[in-house]
């Protein structure tokens, strides 16, 4: 163990929740929703979201406390609770939809200077993918000189994007119009929305894109300089980016219709704020945005590698993902983890997946994790474990556990089939390190259990393979 002083205060912590959650998501959040849902349906959909994920922040908090011998959050919940195939495919799927997320975000951070600078186009010309390229490599090489000046540049840029939030609040404050607000309550006048269910169901993959990184502190918990921090730290996280993704959804709403929302180009918080104020509004919140996603992608790539390295520590992982270098930075799964969100920035380049394409798939694959983490929760209230004392706190627990479960099973119904069989796909190929892990400590791969939900993972992923080549499925 490092003395205090290498150890994440509280500040530091809360702004590692703040700033992965933070990223690029809440600038385009006025188109987003506007383009799936009216406005009675955002705000049946803020409601049912702002009740799963904070009991989805006080299962994280509940199992810190309670399970302080778990280091790696998400990911140890799902191996204590389920056995090692569960845990090893919540680090693998939180892995792979941490990268995905910053793919998604070099191709927004490039699109925004597409509006400074049209060569960047989309994100995904030429230009942006080198431009992404050389961006990548800068922040691997600053992640590699050590965890604590990373987190303090998190700590800053985390400042940095909140002053243009609170901005854009203020000013759309006084300008909100209610008879523009109230004008189609139920999205009467755009039929193509479906029903208000439909509506609820389709906007819930980007309430909850918004959200991921709420888990942020609990995948640090071995780093933290007090275990209780860990817990205050993501319920003071949630609150405050609850907060601002309310007001930036809601306000927006009053500003302009939803059918003139739906057609903005994102980042479309910049495009909101220009119809009020002029040209300087959208300069500013671009600005914002650019802090923001920079901010966004050093606290991804410091999740993306820490995930790994703790189910390593375990041999959850293959060995070679434990090596740390002089500054106690896991190398190699930072060079790993780097490596893929190269790859599929190329990709981009020859694929028609934008921004919203990526965020949905990398939203798909936390699901499972969260999934995990909220059932191990209940699991831990009904056994009464670690609740020897007061039976008004299991009783809390449980109820806790139990919203949380049905949340995270009703958010795998809203993503659909589609994202459930694209998941499949690339849950599958995980199994060639879980078994090379298990080698390693000459155990059996699989239980006879873990067979069976390997068969099932396998049977999707090739459904999905068929898919993509027939045409019935597309990324």
């Amino acid at each position: 163990m490092s003395d205090s002083s290498g150890k994440l205060k509280l500040g530091a912590l809360v702004a590692l929740v703040v700033g992965s959650m933070i990223g690029g998501g809440i600038f385009s959040l006025p188109q987003n929703m506007a383009a799936s849902a009216g406005v009675g349906a955002v705000l049946i959909g803020w409601a049912i979201t702002a009740v799963g994920m904070l009991t989805l922040a006080f299962v994280f908090q509940t199992l810190a406390n309670r399970k302080p011998d778990l280091d790696g959050g998400v990911y140890a919940y799902a191996k204590a609770g389920f056995g090692d195939y569960m845990g090893f495919s919540s680090a693998w799927g939180y892995w792979i939809s941490a990268w995905l997320g910053n793919v998604g975000y070099f191709v927004l951070l490039f699109s925004t200077l597409g509006y400074f600078f049209p060569v960047f186009g989309e994100g995904n010309t030429p230009a942006a993918i080198i431009g992404a390229s050389l961006l990548l490599w800068a922040v691997h090489f600053l992640v590699l000189r050590g965890i604590k000046e990373a987190a303090f540049i998190n700590l800053v840029t985390t400042v940095a994007k909140v002053v243009p939030l609170v901005l854009f609040a203020l000013i759309c404050l006084f300008a909100f119009k209610l008879d523009i607000f109230t004008a189609d309550i139920w999205g009467r006048g755009t039929p193509e929305l479906g029903s208000v269910m439909n509506q609820v169901r389709n906007m819930m993959l980007v309430t909850v894109w918004v959200f991921i990184g709420i888990e942020g502190a609990s995948i640090f918990s071995s780093r933290a300089e007090k275990r209780a921090d860990v817990g205050k730290a993501t319920v003071i996280g949630f609150v405050t980016v609850l907060l601002f993704l309310v007001l930036v959804n809601v306000l927006s709403l009053g500003i302009m219709t939803q059918p003139e929302l739906a057609k903005l180009q994102n980042p479309s918080m910049a495009a909101v704020l220009e119809h009020v104020v002029g040209h300087w509004g959208a300069v500013l919140i671009s600005v914002g945005l650019i802090i923001s996603l920079l901010g966004a992608l050093l606290s991804w790539v410091l999740l993306c590698a820490e995930i790994m390295f703790a189910a390593a520590k375990d041999h959850t992982m293959p060995a070679f993902l434990r090596r740390e270098n002089a500054n106690q930075v896991p190398a190699n799964a930072l060079w790993l983890t780097n490596a893929m969100v190269q790859v599929f920035l190329v990709i981009t380049l020859f694929s028609s997946s934008t921004y919203l394409s990526l965020i949905y798939l990398a939203t798909s694959m936390i699901l499972v994790p969260y999934l995990w983490s909220a059932a191990y929760a209940f699991l831990l209230a009904l056994r009464s474990e670690t609740h020897e004392q007061a039976l008004a706190e299991r009783k809390k627990d449980l109820i806790i556990g139990a919203i949380a479960l049905l949340y995270a099973i009703w958010l795998l119904y809203a993503g659909g089939v589609k994202y459930l069989l694209l998941s499949a796909l690339l849950y599958a190929p995980g199994a060639i390190l879980f078994a090379k892990a298990k080698r390693e400590v000459g155990q059996p791969i699989f239980t006879n259990v873990e067979k069976l939900i390997f068969a099932a993972v396998v049977l999707g992923a090739l459904v999905a393979a068929y898919g993509l080549y027939d045409g019935f499925l597309t990324l």
